[in-house]
């Protein structure tokens, strides 16, 4: 079986090693501490038809993915001002996911929701953090089973290190 292509623009983040697990999204105590506020801007299952798994006939079948991308930042600026320039723009997020997603072709659910967060992380720097879902329904697993999925959580300094 070949290599699982990725045509999407390359970004600095595929090049780094796997980290272990993430600590939670939400900064919310610290920014409380600070004086700050937090919001969460989500895409609640958003789905797409993709070519990913392990198995020869995924890639070439291909299936259904769902994705959920919560993105923990201070908006009350966005907010107060009525302002899209000052939060995240979901739309966008949908787009770069919907390319992640379509034009790639992985062996993992892992690898998609680590691309995707640190897509965000890379759109959005000034983020808290970002936690991303992806599922796989019905899986190949060898009886029944709703989905599989994958959750990934990222923080802008984990991002850094």
């Amino acid at each position: 079986m070949s290599a699982p292509s990725d045509t999407a623009s390359s970004d600095a983040a595929s090049s780094g090693t796997a980290s272990s697990p993430a600590a939670p999204v939400s900064n919310a105590g610290a920014a409380a501490r600070k004086g700050g506020t937090i919001g969460t801007v989500r895409l609640i299952n958003a789905v797409f038809y993709g070519h990913h798994g392990v198995m020869q006939e995924e890639h070439r079948i291909g299936g259904r993915y769902e994705v959920d991308v919560s993105v923990d930042l201070d908006f009350e600026s966005a907010a107060v001002h009525d302002d899209l320039d000052e939060t995240v723009n979901y739309e966008q997020v949908y787009a770069f996911v919907r390319e992640l997603v379509t034009e790639n072709n992985f062996y993992l659910i892992e690898k998609l929701a680590y691309r995707i967060a640190h897509k965000v992380v890379e759109c959005y720097p000034d983020i808290e953090g970002v936690e991303v879902t992806v599922r796989k329904p019905n899986p190949p697993v060898g009886g029944p089973c709703d989905r599989a999925e994958a959750v990934y959580r990222l923080t802008p300094e984990e991002d850094a290190a």
